[in-house]
């Protein structure tokens, strides 16, 4: 408790910043060669704490300089990965941005492929098959199984292509068959415009949960049919999330989305625990012992009752933190503060403790010395006490002080009973007689001790003395 209370908002920032980079360099490079290095490199950090912990010197020397190597290792050997990362990213990627999965790529080559045929308004008919099979509803396919590319699905509705007329079936990431003629459509209510592609591709979905895309040859508009329904489609937004729901890919996306969301917080998890670490390591590890002599301070005292004596007025800290941190300290942010809400009249022993110390957040108490300090209290009163002058030395040869007139001759004092029961006369301080050569008035101060004495309101604080000095032959 002592150590968290002693955090400083300066070093939750420092956590929080170096952590939240940490995260970022594992957003940005966690698919590339550079993370794993990167990974194997903290972990060498780790163990050489380790190390240091138990006091393996040898063992902590050698992996302190393996892991600063290692480090200029993956700057030289990665650079190009590193900066391929980097370059390849806006200044909101780097800072903010996260990875996203992009579109299956079966779909993604797909829509690119219908879109290059619709530019060049190039008759195309695609078959995605959903649960149902496709065996006995189609005739005359020709076997491909080969890999879906942009490249093979406009080479197969080339217009020199024998089977350009037929319908591709595509299945999972291959081109199944192609040049396969579907059932037709007889439905009246289509309009003129349809073609044959447009009847098969409805015909198709009339008798099977297949769907299916046109491309249409005379205006290059791109048509889904599914369910015995057939639309135009405006843009590759909208063909990929049909293409989506359609082969399943929005389960496949929620449950990456989940996946992916689990790992960074795990991963943001990890960073603020490593960092914090590091920084626990750093700030204990740069420990700087200082001593300071602070005065003890006295709170909430009843104004009825006076210190008079205390065992020392100072106390000794042995104080440590890092470096910046103590040569920082000002002596105003130190303080020993002793409660003297319940003390009473006497003797009273106070321990120091945590609790009595106030010092600046970073800084740790290690020692204190002395662990007590013993106040006695007395009860304050009021007393009325005969001014005397204390006269020292010798008037001048030939001369004696005939008459003396002094003003006030009683004052009253607060203090202490114990002290002021004890007290019968307030002496002035001295006052020396070998100065006064001829008469005249002079002010003598009160010599109050203890220095806890204090005059009372309304007496006043000089004696006012007025003499006559004579010549010993008059």
């Amino acid at each position: 408790m002592s150590f968290f209370a002693s955090i400083r908002w300066q070093d939750i920032i420092d956590i929080l910043l170096n952590s939240y980079i940490l995260f970022r360099l594992y957003v940005l490079f966690r698919e590339t060669y550079v993370f794993r290095v990167l990974t194997g490199l903290a972990l060498l950090w780790i163990f050489q704490r380790i190390a240091v912990f138990f006091g393996l010197i040898l063992t902590s020397w050698v992996l302190q300089g393996i892991t600063a190597v290692a480090a200029l290792i993956i700057i030289i050997v990665f650079r190009n990965e590193i900066r391929s990362v980097l370059q390849a990213k806006n200044l909101k990627a780097i800072l903010w941005g996260f990875p996203k999965k992009s579109v299956p790529t079966t779909i993604q080559i797909i829509v690119d492929s219908v879109n290059a045929l619709s530019k060049r308004h190039t008759g195309a008919l695609i078959v995605l098959p959903a649960k149902e099979d496709l065996t006995d509803m189609v005739q005359s396919g020709i076997p491909l199984q080969g890999l879906v590319s942009k490249e093979m699905i406009t080479s197969i509705f080339w217009g020199d292509n024998p089977v350009h007329d037929g319908a591709a079936i595509i299945e999972g990431d291959r081109i199944a068959e192609v040049g396969v003629i579907l059932p037709l459509s007889y439905r009246s209510d289509l309009p003129s415009h349809y073609g044959t592609r447009h009847r098969a591709a409805l015909g198709l979905t009339e008798t099977t949960d297949a769907l299916t895309v046109v491309v249409s040859e005379e205006t290059g508009k791109v048509l889904v049919a599914k369910d015995s329904n057939i639309e135009e489609i405006h843009g590759n937004t909208a063909l990929i999330k049909i293409l989506q729901e359609h082969m399943g890919a929005y389960e496949e996306e929620n449950g990456y989305q989940q996946k992916e969301k689990f790992k960074i917080s795990i991963a943001a998890i990890v960073s603020v625990f490593f960092i914090t670490g590091m920084w626990f390591s750093f700030s204990k590890g740069l420990d700087t012992l200082i001593t300071l002599e602070i005065p003890a301070e006295y709170t909430k005292r009843d104004p009825r009752f006076e210190i008079v004596d205390a065992s020392v007025h100072a106390v000794r800290l042995d104080l440590a933190g890092s470096g910046a941190l103590i040569k920082s300290i000002q002596p105003e942010q130190v303080q020993v503060k002793l409660n003297l809400g319940n003390a009473v009249v006497g003797r009273n022993i106070f321990s120091i403790t945590q609790e009595n110390i106030t010092l600046p957040p970073g800084i740790f108490l290690r020692k204190v010395v002395p662990s007590v300090i013993e106040v006695t209290l007395d009860e304050t009163i009021k007393k009325e006490f005969s001014v005397q002058i204390d006269w020292v030395g010798e008037l001048p040869k030939g001369l004696i002080l005939s008459e003396i007139f002094f003003d006030p001759e009683k004052i009253e004092v607060i203090g202490g009973k114990r002290i002021l029961e004890n007290l019968s006369t307030i002496y002035t301080k001295k006052v020396h007689l070998e100065s006064m050569k001829t008469s005249g008035t002079i002010f003598a101060s009160l010599a109050l001790t203890p220095a806890s004495l204090k005059i009372a309101p309304g007496s006043k604080d000089k004696i006012r003395i007025a003499y006559v000095i004579k010549s010993r032959i008059e």
